[in-house]
């Protein structure tokens, strides 16, 4: 157990370390490309890293990961902070650190483009999420609705019983159909569906978190940088969950694990961290009532086209 406890303490002291650049070579180099004689790790004159000699599988690799956008800037080291340590990681970027890390918004389109492509297929199971069974629901309760409305004659003076429970009907149809095209959004497009969630948290958020331990003087623009990161990790476990094919009820681990960076990023107690995160999460009851409006009344103004 105490070797256990060591290794323990050993990573906890990792985990809130900023990441440390490697010290600068005190050997003199030549530039293979314009011949200049320097001393560090890229030329002065061309900006080539000194690392760059004669070609190898590992530079093609490189090449060929720098064509998607990879192949730089701590594409792989931003993943595994990410897993080990999210928001510590978050919290050296928005400090200044961004060289060390791949950039979020350019890490949030790649990790969505992958999520597409297993959820398209690419797994061990060769399951397409994409084909939603609530697209078939969906359109059965549009026709429905459309059917339901077109019984109801216009032209009367005043509407009868029948015709208000035609009405009643065709309301409760649109609604049901509002309700499958947001959990159809939700299992096609995740990461756009986690975004825009935690976008219309980031008000509360911004007030509960703006003054804490870690970050006395949080910026907005920062807290937005953040979620956008928070976002890439969430993409990245589900995934890992979709590529073997786990139980969907692994994805209800996944709303813990926002908790963690709000703790680590802030520096709260366990207790004020999800208190804060509670009082936000009170939000989203209104931000999907607001979501089903809105494709109700899309829903009413189809039927009338």
């Amino acid at each position: 157990m105490s070797k256990i406890a060591e290794k323990w303490k050993r990573f906890r002291e990792w985990q809130k370390q900023p990441y440390r650049v490697a010290e600068k070579p005190k050997e003199i180099h030549c530039c293979y490309t314009c011949g200049e004689a320097y001393q560090g790790n890229y030329c002065p004159r061309c900006g080539q890293s000194y690392r760059i000699g004669r070609y190898s599988l590992k530079n093609a690799l490189l090449l060929f990961l720098d064509v998607w956008g990879m192949g730089n800037r701590g594409m792989f080291r931003t993943l595994r902070d990410l897993i080990l340590r999210p928001g510590y990681m978050i919290r050296d970027y928005i400090s200044g650190m961004q060289m060390a890390y791949f950039p979020p918004f350019k890490l949030f389109f790649l990790l969505t483009t992958f999520s597409l492509i297993v959820q398209s297929g690419f797994n061990l199971q060769g399951k397409n999420y994409l084909e939603s069974k609530k697209e078939n629901t969906t359109e059965v309760a549009h026709q429905d609705a459309r059917k339901l409305f077109s019984q109801v004659d216009f032209s009367k003076e005043k509407f009868t019983p029948e015709d208000e429970k035609l009405f009643e009907q065709t309301f409760t149809e649109m609604a049901r159909q509002g309700v499958d095209a947001v959990d159809a959004f939700e299992e096609k497009y995740p990461n756009m569906f986690n975004l825009l969630l935690l976008c219309c948290m980031s008000g509360l958020l911004f007030v509960l978190f703006r003054k804490s331990p870690n970050i006395p003087d949080l910026r907005f623009s920062e807290l937005l940088v953040a979620l956008i990161y928070t976002v890439n990790m969430l993409s990245l476990f589900r995934i890992v969950f979709r590529f073997f094919g786990m139980p969907r009820a692994f994805n209800f681990a996944l709303v813990l694990l926002p908790l963690i960076v709000l703790k680590q990023l802030f520096g709260f107690k366990w207790v004020r961290t999800i208190s804060y995160a509670f009082i936000s999460y009170l939000s989203v009851p209104f931000i999907y009532i607001t979501i089903l409006v809105t494709s109700t009344m899309v829903a009413i103004m189809g039927s009338f086209l």
